[in-house]
């Protein structure tokens, strides 16, 4: 049986469930996910192997029609994503089709390779909706396969993982066997921590936030790990709710932060979290360009 091996782009709208859809294809958490649309801002590549395949996966930012040199980035990100790959998974929330979704389908149309619709959020409907939102989908574009899926529970994401795997090419392996991402630690951990500013902070905080990581160093034959990191908000007024009264607030986020940093370090983990103001750093391309968009 020769390998085989390939590239699928798992694309959609803001918060349709793509980060989720990948942790729950990897069975680790590799990229992070917040009930706000828009955490994700690069592309991550998570990497499944099964048999005599190995698929890699690409979690891309939401498709929508951005403002802002920020969300422009995020939008070009996604798109790009979309070059020489094998296939692409669509994925729409169950129970709407939003003009982002049409907007998504037009781009879709331009596109040389398989197309999946995966519609998400099937545990948050009536199952008897599924058909119509199906022959719907199908109306508007001749996919490849269409699977109702619950990615937060897992449903489907087997029947989606095996059509997939059945469109791959013939291919090297990419990556070694114990590979989930090609991100460094650094990158994730810096995610994890911008993911509990998104779950515990409000309105225009979380997109106004940045994380480096300034320190990373291994200690006691690596079964400890200390780390420092710094959150950049943008205006002056932002830094009381990041930190909180006391303290709280950041204290809140830093301990979310280990746990999950814990977990993927597989090490005891001592963690450092600053914050700082840079003004206006979202609309300036050398401040985006410094973060890494």
């Amino acid at each position: 049986m020769s390998f085989r091996s390939g590239f699928v782009s798992i694309i959609g709208r803001p918060n349709a469930g793509k980060s989720t859809l990948l942790n729950s294809i990897l069975g680790e958490k590799v990229s992070i996910v917040s009930p706000k649309p828009q955490t994700t801002r690069n592309v991550i590549r998570g990497i499944k192997n099964i048999e005599e395949r190995q698929i890699v996966f690409l979690d891309t930012p939401g498709i929508h029609k951005g403002r802002g040199l920020l969300n422009e980035f995020m939008v070009k990100e996604a798109l790009q994503s979309l070059r020489d790959v094998d296939a692409v998974i669509y994925l729409v929330e169950a129970g709407r089709i939003s003009g982002d979704d049409r907007f998504i389908i037009e781009g879709l149309k331009k596109l040389n390779c398989p197309v999946i619709l995966g519609i998400n959020k099937m545990d948050t409907i009536d199952k008897r909706e599924a058909l119509p939102l199906i022959d719907t989908f199908s109306k508007l574009f001749p996919f490849k396969d269409i699977v109702p899926i619950s990615a937060l529970k897992g449903d489907g994401v087997d029947i989606l993982i095996q059509i997939v795997s059945g469109l791959l090419p013939e291919g090297p392996k990419y990556f070694p066997d114990d590979i989930l991402t090609d991100q460094p630690e650094r990158f994730v951990v810096a995610e994890i921590v911008r993911e509990k500013v998104f779950r515990f902070t409000h309105e225009e905080v979380p997109y106004s936030t940045a994380v480096a990581v300034e320190r990373f160093e291994e200690k006691k034959g690596g079964s400890l790990v200390s780390i420092s990191a710094t959150i950049t908000i943008e205006r002056d007024s932002q830094k009381p709710i990041v930190i909180g009264k006391k303290g709280v607030m950041l204290k809140k986020i830093g301990t979310a932060a280990r746990e999950d940093i814990e977990k993927l370090l597989g090490a005891r983990v001592f963690l450092e979290l600053f914050v700082r103001v840079q003004e206006e750093w979202t609309k300036k391309p050398g401040a985006l360009k410094e973060f890494g968009y």
